[in-house]
């Protein structure tokens, strides 16, 4: 079964540096369980293919039902040097909210 992402989370983004940081936030603590087991660091690398250079880490904050996604080698440099349209990556929470995550009900 495929859900969306943004039917279960919403999120927010912005930039450290060169690095863009992606928070998502589940609405409940199902959401939570599914966006923890699903959305990896890796998924999220590959929904990123072409803009995110460098690697992806991953950090649970399980108290906000959040996941925080930092992709580093993003942003062509930072906000105050890049060319990019989106040298600060305001746009990127909800480019990964568009996602759809596989929800195998046999895992």
């Amino acid at each position: 079964m495929k859900i969306n992402l943004l039917d279960i989370a919403h999120g927010r983004s912005g930039d450290k540096g060169d690095a863009a940081n992606i928070g998502i936030i589940a609405y409940d603590d199902k959401g939570f369980e599914i966006i923890k087991k699903y959305l990896t660091a890796e998924k999220v690398k590959k929904h990123f293919d072409g803009i995110c250079l460098g690697k992806v880490e991953r950090y649970e904050l399980p108290n906000l039902r959040a996941l925080n996604f930092l992709l580093h080698n993003t942003l062509g440099g930072g906000g105050t040097v890049s060319l990019k349209f989106d040298a600060q990556g305001k746009t990127l929470a909800a480019a990964l909210l568009r996602m759809e995550i596989d929800v195998n009900d046999k895992n």
